[in-house]
């Protein structure tokens, strides 16, 4: 199992990001829920999982933060416009 690359993950859609988010958190839970019972698992699989998650939180929360901070830059433009209409 190898991981894939960083630049693999930047060119999914928010929808797959959530759901691999999603498939990866269940397969961490398994993972843990193995170990914690004693049956037989690939140790690596779940340092592979936690890295895993993580690039993907990163993504989206990047995306996020980027989307707000347009949002928030067109709301400020607007309000500006206004601003220098209203003066006149």
């Amino acid at each position: 199992m190898s991981l894939p690359q960083f630049n693999d993950i930047k060119g999914l859609s928010n929808t797959e990001i959530s759901d691999a988010i999603l498939k990866t958190e269940k397969e961490l839970f398994n993972l843990k829920f193995k170990k914690a019972t004693r049956q037989p698992f690939k140790s690596h699989e779940i340092k592979f999982a936690k890295r895993q998650l993580a690039q993907l939180k990163t993504i989206l929360t990047m995306r996020l933060d980027a989307l707000e901070q347009s949002d928030n830059n067109g709301v400020a433009n607007l309000i500006q416009k206004q601003n220098l209409t209203g003066s006149f």
